[in-house]
């Protein structure tokens, strides 16, 4: 109708701004015959529209679309959430025994190494000068040893002869082997399978007792710690599976028991420990990632659940909408409901409902109590 309006309009104006110029009267009737037939075009393709809008079934039906749950007894599992950390069981802090210059460095970062293999070499030129000597000294207390124990043998040495060349013959094995085992201590052997993470320090420099040089990490076994409130005491003990999940690494899901409880409640904090132990597939978890440990503290073997988002309230309490059938029409109708315990989205309801009940969960938020529904 708008578009006839305006065309009429345009019409108008046309004929009026050419009444002072005859020369083109024929033209425009021709254009006004051109656009009627448009206009009747038009308001034909108009009426159709209108007739197939009206001939539309949703269009007619006032019924509000809808799909229910209907009620049946289900398990239902309460969990409380604690953050745990990520650390390997085999985590070596290397450090050598001894002081000393670093004369070389056999692995690289990212290597993967196997228990026992040598990782660096401090100079121990001192030590080994050391070795030469007490060998050399040890050569001649031996050959005095052997001569001053034949005499005294033969009862013809004395015996505090013999005793001395014994001693010094011990003295010089003994520093011998210390000087050995201070050689051994020069080359710093991996002390489990496992990758070389880290190398904090250079050929030439200078290493030392309690000084980290290399952190050597093997990432098939993992422990996960949490500190856990003490008012779940006697909620959590050895053995109980829990659910583990990884915010960063979403696909990985585990089930897994309980390894370690603390025997302590940490006065800081009032939490006590919970340790889980887990094998790494394919190394992909690393340590140190955040993970959430989920622990069961309530168990229903049956209930009616209705997901959270369905329940309403107003001045009377808790409701949902559940559907009813009066003769050939189906509508919805307000329960009043008394609710237990929620997990995730799911609520368990105590009160109201009963196993059959068809609970409206998709259209809750456009029905009303009476209104007539259509279940999809």
């Amino acid at each position: 109708m708008k578009k006839l309006i305006f065309i009429s309009i345009v019409i108008f104006f046309a004929a009026c701004s050419s009444n002072n110029n005859p020369e083109n009267k024929d033209e425009i009737k021709k254009q006004i015959t051109e656009y009627k037939k448009q206009v009747d075009e038009l308001n034909t393709k108009i009426a159709d529209l209108e007739k197939q809008l009206n001939d539309d079934p949703a269009k007619i039906s006032n019924k509000i679309p809808v799909s229910v749950k209907e009620m049946k007894y289900e398990p239902f599992f309460h969990y409380f959430e604690v953050n745990g950390t990520v650390e390997a069981i085999n985590a070596a802090f290397i450090s050598p025994e001894i002081n000393g210059q670093v004369l070389n460095i056999f692995v690289q970062e990212g290597e993967r190494v196997k228990k026992g293999q040598p990782l660096l070499k401090l100079n121990s030129s001192i030590t080994e000068s050391s070795i030469k000597e007490v060998e050399t000294s040890l050569e001649l207390a031996n050959t005095i040893y052997e001569r001053q124990k034949r005499l005294y043998d033969k009862n013809i040495g004395s015996e505090i002869d013999y005793l001395t060349a014994k001693n010094n013959k011990e003295a010089l094995e003994s520093k011998l082997k210390t000087l050995h085992a201070q050689q051994d201590m020069a080359l710093v052997k991996s002390p489990v399978n496992g990758i070389v993470d880290d190398i904090f320090i250079k050929e030439g420099e200078m290493a030392m007792p309690g000084l980290q040089t290399m952190q050597v990490v093997n990432l098939d076994n993992l422990y996960v710690d949490a500190d856990v409130s003490e008012a779940y005491l006697t909620k959590v003990k050895k053995g109980d599976m829990v659910l583990l999940e990884f915010p960063s690494y979403p696909d990985i899901k585990m089930k897994v028991p309980v390894h370690r409880i603390g025997n302590v409640v940490k006065t800081a904090n009032r939490t006590f420990t919970v340790q889980l132990k887990i094998k790494n597939k394919n190394e992909v978890i690393k340590p140190n990632v955040l993970a959430i440990i989920k622990i069961n503290d309530f168990s229903a073997e049956s209930s009616l659940l209705v997901p959270s988002l369905v329940i309403k309230q107003d001045l009377k309490g808790s409701y949902v909408y559940v559907v009813q059938k009066h003769s050939n029409n189906i509508t919805s109708m307000k329960r009043y409901v008394k609710t237990g315990m929620s997990y995730g989205d799911e609520t368990i309801i105590t009160e109201g409902l009963h196993e059959g009940d068809k609970v409206i969960v998709n259209g809750y938020n456009q029905v009303s109590d009476g209104a007539e529904v259509e279940v999809k």
